[in-house]
């Protein structure tokens, strides 16, 4: 009976134990529950599935999180749109701004200041230059100034002159004389004669006292100066008033600039310009302008806007270059609405910009077609489109634009909104594990050689489209932009290195569309407009990257983009203006130079 209890007791302890086991395995791990419990969170939202993308790829959509398959960085929740957002504006989270560097400013009325390069030279001041002529008729016996530069003081003898004329005049004074007591108006007749001969008082006392005639009078020096021309030679006959020498006086000179007919409207009489000597280098000089010529060259399409210099050590002589900068508000609004040329997008036909607006649901911010006024450099003057308050994107607007097309609102190359994909050859870009190059200075990206070479035959077509739109070719022009777009195919995206990957994917997205504008245009007017857009592009690819061992000449033509001014690149300083072609070849200046 013992037995039978002892092994009923046995059997329950290990039912027990069994069971106990059997409920810690199978009991929910609370860890595991938490873990279930958050990531049901992060996956569905009020049963909404979340869609995970890129900050820098927007195109680039995924049901679960992870790695990008251009970039490598890690993919964020695409925030879903709150039911009260603006259906024509993109909506943002702070997150995505910050990753997609968007900067904002708030628009305000500024004066338009503008920077303006002039270039001109030195010339003698026209209201010191005098002629030297011959007051009588007669040959040249002797020359006492021979050549150019010689300096002469008033009263200098600067030559002899036969004259039988003046020794006619002289028989008759001496004739005269004798009767000048009856006589004395023929006696002062005579001697006036001489006088106006330009012979001197003393001089004709000299004759009236020996009685001699001479053939020979000196000529002296009318004014003071430098002989800046030598108009006769030893033996020539001179009729009177007939030049004989040019002679300046430099202790003033005037400075003369050249000021395209788009300039202006902002130089105006009185305007303070600092210039500089290229032979006087290390020294700055400053003056006012105390006239502008009010009549346009038409061959040159300048003005000369002149500045009066003391010279009193002959420092500056004429015919030297000069380079001045003067800053003026012109005579446009003395408010104006003044933003960074990069709040800009430009299209080749309409200007846009991103307004940005906060509300209690989202911060969205909606596409605004702007139209331009002058440039001021680093800014556009905004003529109408934005108003004073509002709050504009002036970074990031590529990010913003390209988030907008893919939500099939309005945006650059879709202003009434279409959904589109934007598409980079990444060359098998491979993600995380990739080596960033870090940024090297202020403005510009380190790149690799690799990179440098992969740019190089951009460049090479770039300069064929502007060689072809110097010589007005329309055939040539859309062959060498077909020629461009190809070699942008062929960069290797995966060469770009961190912010140098950042940066190449916004140039090439906008130089791709200025390139696809030009393809069925069959207006050369069209092409220069998209060619802007492309040149101010390819010199940020210049600044940043420095893809070619050779200097890179920036360039610039004030009329150009309707006298808003435009920049293009060239491997020669010589000037060949592609936006005008033959009709204004050599209109513009160099304003840089890229090492």
């Amino acid at each position: 009976m013992k037995n039978i209890l002892k092994n009923k007791f046995v059997l329950i302890a290990i039912a027990l134990v069994v069971g106990l086991t059997i409920g810690w395995l199978i009991k929910p791990s609370s860890e595991l529950s938490e873990e279930t419990e958050e990531h049901n969170h992060v996956e569905s939202i009020a049963g909404i599935p979340v869609t995970y993308t890129c900050s820098m790829h927007p195109q680039i959509r995924q049901n679960e999180p992870g790695d990008c398959p251009i970039c490598g960085m890690d993919l964020i929740p695409l925030e879903s749109e709150s039911e009260t957002t603006d259906p024509m504006s993109i909506a943002m989270s702070p997150t995505a701004m910050q990753l997609a560097g968007v900067q904002t400013m708030i628009v305000g009325n500024s004066s338009a200041d503008k920077s303006i390069r002039l270039s001109g030279k030195i010339q003698a001041d026209e209201r010191y230059n005098y002629t030297q002529s011959a007051h009588i008729p007669g040959r040249i016996e002797k020359l006492a100034v021979n050549f150019t530069g010689e300096y002469v003081n008033k009263g200098q003898v600067l030559g002899q002159i036969y004259s039988p004329e003046l020794a006619t005049a002289q028989e008759e004074l001496l004739q005269t004389q004798k009767i000048k007591e009856t006589q004395p108006a023929l006696f002062n007749a005579a001697k006036d004669k001489l006088r106006n001969w330009k012979l001197t008082d003393a001089q004709i006392e000299e004759i009236l006292t020996t009685g001699k005639v001479t053939e020979q009078i000196p000529i002296l020096a009318n004014v003071s100066g430098y002989v800046t021309d030598k108009m006769v030679n030893l033996g020539d006959y001179v009729q009177r008033g007939e030049p004989i020498y040019q002679i300046a006086d430099l202790s003033n000179v005037w400075v003369l600039f050249d000021i395209y007919e788009s300039e202006l409207q902002w130089i105006k009489k009185g305007d303070v310009i600092q210039f500089t000597v290229k032979s006087l280098p290390g020294e700055t000089f400053t003056g006012k302008l105390t006239y502008i010529d009010p009549v346009i060259d038409p061959s040159t399409r300048v003005a000369k806007a002149r500045l009066e210099l003391g010279n009193p050590n002959l420092k500056f002589k004429p015919e030297m270059f000069v380079s001045g900068e003067v800053v003026s508000k012109g005579s446009s609004k003395d408010d104006s609405i003044v933003v960074p040329k990069t709040a800009v997008m430009w299209t080749g036909t309409r200007s846009v910009a991103y307004v940005k607006n906060v509300t209690n649901q989202a911060v969205t911010f909606q596409l605004r077609e702007v139209t331009l006024g002058a440039s001021l450099g680093s800014e556009y003057i905004i003529t109408s489109g934005l108003e004073s308050g509002e709050e504009i994107a002036i970074n990031g607007t590529f990010s913003i634009d390209a988030a907008a097309q893919l939500a099939g609102k309005p945006s650059m190359m879709s202003p009434d909104g279409s959904a589109g994909m934007t598409g980079h050859n990444h060359g098998g870009m491979t993600g995380k594990n990739q080596e960033t190059t870090s940024q090297t200075s202020a403005g510009n990206v380190g790149v690799s050689d690799k990179a440098k070479d992969a740019l190089k035959p951009v460049f090479d077509t770039y300069f064929k489209l502007k060689d072809a739109l110097t010589n007005d070719d329309l055939a040539e022009s859309k062959s060498s932009a077909n020629d461009m777009l190809a070699s942008l195919g062929q960069v290797n995206m995966s060469e770009f290195q961190g912010n140098a990957h950042t940066d190449w994917m916004k140039y090439e997205t906008k130089i791709k569309a200025a390139l696809a504008h030009i393809k069925s245009q069959k207006d050369l007017g069209e092409i220069r407009k998209s060619f802007l857009s492309i040149s101010d592009e390819m010199l940020g690819i210049a600044e940043n990257f420095k893809p070619l061992s050779s200097k890179i000449h920036v360039q610039h033509c004030p009329m150009a983009d309707s006298n808003r001014g435009a920049d293009w690149l060239s491997l020669e300083e010589k000037v060949v203006n592609p936006y005008f072609g033959q009709a204004m070849l050599t209109c513009g200046e160099v304003t840089k130079t890229i090492y």
